[in-house]
């Protein structure tokens, strides 16, 4: 089972905010003080309080790549801590020390323990001495800004194995304007992934999307979708 802690009341998403109004408030908060503030202040809307319910999933039912995996934003750790066993070590990314420092403090005496690191670089820069086998991305790419998509796929690309893969969830489907958290589709995933070499092996419905994260009628709010250098979104 993967380990997922201090899941509390977000277990099943519905303290959550929804992205509409995270984007109502977030941005001023990343203008002024960058995401570091946004952690000192515990401003952290998209901190689920515990692992990503299709990771879970996916750990669970063995659907996970081995080797080698990555999660760029890492923020609290959950993700990575989840994802961590004897045969997949796990890389959590961020730029925000007081992320790392939260992270690093809840899990330092997990079991998991030296299956997982988390280091402080910038994902846009950062080039580690081996490739990965699996990388999964859920806020990093809605975070950033529209134009600097092109550059977040470039290093998707150099992080992989040539057979590695993206895992990557799409959020938020909305039709809010403005952000962080900016609103993404299919097409916006595959106009930056497509031209640097990926290729699309599984676009799905995620049925463990946070309740909040839904659209009503039951429209599914995140998708999977992998990518392998093949890629799956979700």
């Amino acid at each position: 089972m993967a380990e997922e802690q201090q899941t509390s009341g977000h277990s099943n998403g519905e303290n959550i905010i929804p992205p509409e109004e995270v984007a109502s408030f977030l941005p001023k908060t990343v203008a002024e003080g960058g995401w570091e503030k946004c952690w000192e202040e515990e401003i952290t809307p998209w901190d689920l309080g515990g692992a990503t319910p299709l990771i879970v999933h996916l750990v669970d039912s063995s659907s996970l790549p081995l080797g080698r995996a990555l999660v760029p934003g890492c923020g609290g750790g959950h993700d990575v801590v989840a994802m961590a066993t004897p045969e997949r070590f796990v890389v959590g990314l961020d730029i925000s020390e007081n992320a790392l420092k939260k992270a690093t403090e809840t899990y330092r005496s997990s079991p998991k323990a030296k299956y997982f690191t988390f280091v402080k670089e910038d994902f846009f820069t950062w080039r580690p001495n081996e490739l990965f086998d699996l990388i999964f991305d859920y806020v990093v790419f809605c975070a950033i800004e529209p134009e600097t998509r092109p550059a977040w796929a470039k290093s998707m690309y150099e992080l992989l194995k040539p057979d590695g893969e993206l895992i990557t969830l799409m959020y938020p489907i909305t039709d809010h304007v403005g952000g962080p958290p900016y609103k993404v589709d299919v097409s916006t995933y595959k106009d930056v992934l497509v031209p640097v070499g990926f290729k699309a092996v599984s676009i799905e419905e995620n049925p463990h999307a946070i309740a909040t994260r839904k659209r009503e009628a039951c429209e599914v709010e995140e998708d999977q979708l992998i990518q392998e250098r093949d890629l799956a979104l979700y």
